[in-house]
């Protein structure tokens, strides 16, 4: 009898013991979600599941809503949480990314670097000649492809058109950060190195391995992206994993995280034509003042953007694992060409949605 009530005790406990290591274990976390390339399916999460407070999601889109907003899309690690289509757009259409596509030409320049065509650090007249500016031949030797990707080029940057007449040294590159339209020479270096149009580059080797759908404006002289809200947000869950999709990696991963990273020491809120939250001070588009503090002060400290004219706008958070996407017309803020009030008004408000 004994015996038997010993067994039981060393029965009883074993069992309770598992019983406790199962509780103990922690709960996995949620695994990151690429939709797939050949199909429109994109999972989702409902944002009760991740206790967002929807009155105040409906008062953030009465606001988008009211800035003229034409869509607007958030994911949490992938998955879809919101998406939204306004002002009669919708999830068809297609429409300009305007500046924040200059991240899809970083991007393309780095996967021609890692396929061996350029070196970023050379200067740009190996790949496209001589006297592709006005100025001296010492001057223009200066200007490395780098220093296109980090508005260093040291040329003037308030013509829009990219043309010889208008690429006036205004300082030796590497000197003076300003942001400009000389940055488009990166696709003509990309397409001088390849021996092909940057378009069909840009789709055989990015564009088409995560299912995007769009297409560059022809203009000859500035070329823009247009696509749809969601092809807009794969590139930027493609960016949120520092160039790789669903374990390939399509970018070179520390190329990437240079692009998003401090770049020079002028501006040290850019990066390779990425904007950056967090740092001590920034400088904007036309001028040459440098401010203190936040980029965008109600956003959060490691937030990386892509910021376009009209409030085109890839938000990327590494440490929530989140992407927004807003496409629309200008609002009603002030607009500096990449940044305006509006970004800081959208995360004041979107902060009472997550916290």
């Amino acid at each position: 009898m004994i015996y038997r009530l010993f067994i039981i005790f060393i029965l009883s406990t074993i069992l309770s013991c598992q019983s406790d290591n199962s509780i103990e274990l922690d709960t996995p976390e949620e695994s990151l979600y690429f939709p797939p390339i050949n199909t429109n399916n994109w999972e989702n999460i409902p944002p009760t599941q991740l206790n967002w407070d929807l009155n105040k999601l409906v008062e953030l889109k009465n606001f988008l809503i009211e800035e003229n907003t034409k869509s607007f899309m958030v994911l949490v690690n992938g998955k879809i949480v919101v998406e939204e289509y306004y002002n009669g757009h919708t999830a068809n259409d297609t429409w300009q990314w305007n500046s924040a596509g200059k991240t899809l030409v970083t991007a393309t320049t780095g996967i021609a670097e890692q396929n061996g065509l350029i070196d970023i650090n050379n200067k740009v007249s190996d790949y496209i000649g001589t006297g592709w500016t006005s100025a001296t031949l010492e001057q223009e030797n200066l200007i490395t492809v780098k220093n296109l990707l980090t508005m260093t080029s040291g040329l003037d940057e308030v013509p829009q058109l990219v043309i010889k007449n208008n690429l006036v040294p205004l300082a030796d590159a590497g000197t003076r950060w300003a942001y400009g339209n000389v940055f488009q020479r990166l696709m003509n270096v990309v397409e001088d190195a390849s021996g092909t149009e940057f378009e069909s580059y840009y789709n055989t080797e990015l564009g088409n391995k995560i299912g995007m759908v769009g297409f560059w404006n022809n203009g000859f002289f500035y070329r823009i992206y247009h696509s749809n809200t969601r092809s807009m947000a794969r590139f930027g869950l493609l960016a949120s994993q520092n160039g790789n999709w669903d374990g390939e990696q399509i970018i070179n991963q520390d190329f990437f995280l240079d692009s998003k990273t401090t770049s020079q020491s002028i501006n040290p809120a850019y990066g390779y034509l990425w904007w950056l939250n967090g740092k001590s001070s920034y400088m904007l588009p036309s001028t040459q003042t440098e401010f203190t503090g936040n980029l965008i002060p109600n956003a959060p400290a490691d937030l990386v953007a892509a910021l376009g004219k009209d409030e085109q706008r890839i938000y990327i958070v590494p440490s929530k694992n989140l992407v927004i996407i807003r496409m629309g017309e200008a609002t009603e803020s002030e607009d500096n060409f990449a940044l305006s009030s509006f970004d800081n008004v959208f995360w004041e408000k979107f902060n009472e949605v997550i916290n």
